[in-house]
């Protein structure tokens, strides 16, 4: 049955270079440093809550973080302006709820405030980039996915 698929055939040793220049310059931008940044900075932080805190935020805070690398990587390796605008908005989403959760753990933990500041800092940082980031997007490099959004 899987006879069918020789890997060895369809082997292009350009494409893997190509693949791998890809993910060099996708992890060297400096919007995925920053997200990267804020992905050690979370663990880091929730790490360090009690169980409890840990328990209620921990693991949505490293969601947030966790999505918002993967949906720069996604929305960097296509041309689509749809695509690229999806995975931007639960970027957004992802970093701003992360951010809310700063306040959420400073009400129920006794986490120090420097470093729920430092996570802070590092999320306006991003968004600053992300801004700059959003505006090379090329609206009229955008394929109809039939759901209507971001069509004019």
């Amino acid at each position: 049955m899987w006879d069918d698929f020789d890997d060895e055939e369809h082997w292009d040793s350009d494409d893997e270079e190509d693949f791998r220049k890809e993910q060099e310059r996708i992890q060297k931008h400096p919007l995925m440093q920053k997200a990267n940044d804020i992905l050690h900075l979370t663990e880091a932080l929730v790490g360090a809550l009690d169980e409890m805190s840990k328990e209620m935020y921990g693991t949505f805070m490293l969601e947030d973080a966790s999505v918002i690398c993967g949906k720069f990587a996604g929305a960097e390796g296509v041309d689509d302006y749809i695509l690229k605008m999806e995975n931007a908005v639960f970027m957004k989403v992802h970093a701003r709820h992360l951010n809310s959760m700063t306040y959420s753990v400073a009400m129920v933990d006794t986490h120090p405030e420097e470093h729920l500041q430092l996570l802070r800092d590092a999320i306006n940082d991003f968004q600053q980039l992300f801004i700059e980031w959003v505006k090379g997007f090329d609206p009229s490099n955008k394929y109809d996915d039939g759901w209507g959004l971001f069509l004019d």
